[in-house]
């Protein structure tokens, strides 16, 4: 199984299904569950792929709140009852004048990232307009809340707060069906923000295209299930499902589409 399953995703996803078969190697071997950092929505799906089949082994998902975008999984033996507990998140509210200033999404992952933390310690960061939550793994939080005191000048301060505390985020995604005809990136990226392939293809040379959070800079790449890719000054989309072929061999694709 394990030489065979690599042909079904890119060879830039092949150390990360290593991880996962290690992961799963562990459970097996030692019955017992492992919980992972937080997984994006591209990794989310390879796990649930590797993992759905095996009879002896189970995997749930949680990020925080039902909608979270990143989330962590726990793979367990058959015999286990994972809880909430098991995932080990913690909850923020980031305190700061907001009648004087603005934080955005960047300044904040920015601000924690500078400080060491690898990104995928980090969960969702959402705001309801004013004010902002921020998901954490029980590992680093204390780090992070005590090393963080400023972001972009501006004095903040960490709330933990509970679960029935967590907002509900502003939804700016829009669900769309589109007809493409590849699924290469500068294709996608053309065909949904309505820009030349050439422009298209600009922007992924010069580093302004990220493929799941990772910088590309190869407009040939071709996009998968739950692939998210990143333009800045334009937005974000998300591949949910490919839904076929039309008569002219055209691809039907359904996607989640952020607009700026």
């Amino acid at each position: 199984m394990q030489t065979n399953v690599y042909q079904h995703f890119r060879k830039d996803e092949h150390p990360f299904i290593e991880s996962v078969l290690d992961w799963i190697d562990q459970v097996t071997a030692q019955y017992a569950p492992i919980v992972t950092d937080f997984l994006n929505p591209r990794e989310k799906f390879i796990v649930e792929s590797l993992v759905n089949g095996n009879l002896d082994i189970e995997c749930q998902f949680y990020g925080g709140f039902e909608e979270s975008e990143r989330k962590c999984a726990i793979l367990y033996p058959n015999y286990y009852t994972p809880s909430i507990e098991d995932f080990e998140i913690k909850i923020f509210e980031i305190s700061y004048p907001t009648k004087f200033c603005d934080l955005t999404h960047g300044k904040i992952l920015g601000t924690i990232i500078n400080k060491g933390i690898k990104r995928e310690c980090i969960g969702d960061i959402i705001t309801d307009g004013e004010k902002w939550q921020i998901f954490m793994k029980k590992s680093i939080a204390n780090y992070v809340v005590i090393q963080t005191e400023k972001i972009s000048n501006v004095s903040i301060r960490f709330i933990e707060i509970e679960l029935n505390d967590v907002m509900k985020p502003i939804e700016d995604w829009m669900l769309e069906n589109h007809t493409i005809s590849s699924l290469r990136i500068d294709n996608l990226v053309s065909s949904v923000y309505n820009i030349s392939r050439q422009r298209s293809k600009k922007l992924i040379e010069s580093g302004k295209v990220q493929l799941n959070w990772t910088p590309i800079e190869r407009p040939d790449l071709v996009a998968d299930i739950k692939d998210i890719v990143s333009v800045r000054g334009f937005g974000r989309i998300q591949l949910e499902d490919i839904q076929g072929k039309t008569r002219k061999d055209k691809i039907r694709i359904a996607i989640r589409c952020l607009r700026k």
